[in-house]
């Protein structure tokens, strides 16, 4: 009767979902209790015996399994850029970065990995100079095994086989686009063969294959591949480009030379371009002598990756009652007029007027670019355009000059405070026009700051 009553207990903590260790400390006591046949009760027991669920929920997941997915794949990564380092120790160009390629794929005949070398080895493109190269990208692509992605049914393609390494591809060709490379032929038959006809990367490439040449030429100011490396052609180049006229003409008022002082020490000086179109000249013939003229910058200016500098020579708008309306000449532009009378019937509904917000700002005289911009170096400039504008030497000339990118971080804040004080102490000085031109840091926006250029 004491082991049938053990058995009852046990089948009720089964169902009632108690741990093991209780039924081991129950089945321990019925070995005890039954004395006639033991090994068929412990038989019994042993066979009956399961641990509850609750039991492998409630265990602790060691410390060593917690993100172990992505350690491994950001030690992978690791490990193919350290695979770019050692190889290209010395010098990082072409050959250099097709030798990377070239020792993975000799590595492992399966290419296991292909994926995490492939993003590690686009993001090393723009060090190696190979961001450009239409070859590299195709012998990067030449890292994926063939004919081992492609679909080989309607519902592999319906649930894009292989996706890990379909993202993959259209990454590359997404890099291609970013970069303004046009696929070739060999681009197209790599990926057929890497993913089939009907995969995402060609659908990709597709696209590109439409848009890129309606949008190749359509820039009328196209930007060269190779800009010039002489900083004073270079000054020739951002100017013209800047200016807006093609009447304007680019002078060069000094050339970057080093001389030598009595002293026997060497100065270097450097380069000093400018440009000026006949109506700015004509404009700062008709400015007022009693207003002063301002230099203002650097503003930059981004050629591709080359970002240079310039400077310009400005006045205040004009003020509304000083306006003078000049008639209208209808046989300045005969291609293009600028007056349009046309006798047009309107509706009672439509409006004639539009609410136009206009935001004026002030003429600007001439730009300048010099590889030092201190106050000495654009005196240089201000007197070599006063040999074509001879009303500079009437009129106050001073200089607002963006010296905040040029300082240090982390300066005291008792100098900055003492900036702020003599800026506004010279705010309140106007200058006279046989005085020396002072030097105004304005560290408030300007509108001249604002402009798109």
């Amino acid at each position: 009767m004491k082991s049938t009553r053990c058995l009852l207990q046990l089948q009720r903590l089964r169902l009632l979902g108690q741990s093991g260790r209780s039924c081991v400390q129950f089945g321990a006591l019925l070995q005890s209790a039954s004395t006639s046949q033991p090994s068929v009760l412990q038989n019994k027991v042993l066979r009956h015996f399961h641990s509850s669920t609750s039991c492998g929920k409630n265990r602790s997941v060691p410390a060593t399994f917690v993100n172990e997915d992505k350690k491994k794949e950001d030690k992978s990564l690791a490990t193919y850029d350290d695979l770019f380092e050692r190889v290209a120790k010395e010098i990082k160009t072409k050959a250099t970065f097709n030798k990377v390629i070239d020792v993975f794929n000799k590595k492992d005949i399966r290419r296991r990995g292909h994926v995490e070398f492939i993003y590690a080895a686009l993001k090393k493109m723009p060090e190696f100079g190979v961001e450009g190269d239409i070859a590299v990208y195709n012998k990067l692509l030449d890292v994926f095994p063939k004919e081992v992605f492609v679909p080989k049914n309607y519902i592999q393609r319906m649930f894009n086989h292989y996706p890990r390494q379909q993202e993959c591809g259209v990454q590359v060709l997404e890099q291609m686009e970013n970069y303004g490379i046009m696929p070739n032929i060999e681009t197209k038959v790599l990926l057929i063969q890497i993913f089939g006809e009907k995969s995402h990367p060609i659908r990709k490439f597709q696209r590109i294959m439409y848009w890129f040449p309606k949008f190749k030429n359509i820039n009328p100011f196209p930007v060269p591949k190779q800009l010039p490396e002489d900083p004073v052609d270079m000054a020739r180049f951002s100017l013209s480009r800047i200016a807006g006229d093609l009447d304007a003409k680019v002078t060069v008022y000094q050339l970057p030379c080093t001389d030598v002082t009595e002293s026997g020490e060497e100065i270097t000086l450097p380069h000093i371009v400018g440009i000026q179109s006949p109506n700015q000249m004509e404009m700062l013939a008709k400015h007022n002598p009693n207003k002063p003229v301002f230099v203002e910058g650097p503003f930059p200016l981004w050629l591709r990756k080359t970002c240079v500098h310039y400077y310009i020579l400005r006045a205040d708008p004009t003020p509304p009652e000083e306006k003078k309306e000049e008639p209208y000449d209808p046989e300045r532009c005969l291609d293009f007029p600028l007056q349009l009378d046309l006798d047009l019937d309107r509706d009672l509904s439509e409006e004639e007027t539009f609410d136009v917000e206009d935001l004026e700002d002030g003429p600007v005289f001439a730009m300048c670019m010099t590889s030092k911009g201190d106050q000495a170096t654009l005196n240089q400039w201000i007197s070599g355009i006063q040999e074509n504008n001879p009303i500079l030497g009437e009129v106050p000339t001073l200089f607002r000059l963006d010296v905040g990118s040029q300082l240090l971080q982390g300066v005291a804040d008792t100098e900055s405070n003492h900036s702020n004080q003599s800026h506004d102490e010279t705010q309140g000085q106007e200058p006279q026009p046989g005085e020396e031109a002072e030097v105004i840091v304005d560290k408030q926006p300007r509108r001249s700051q604002g402009m798109k250029q």
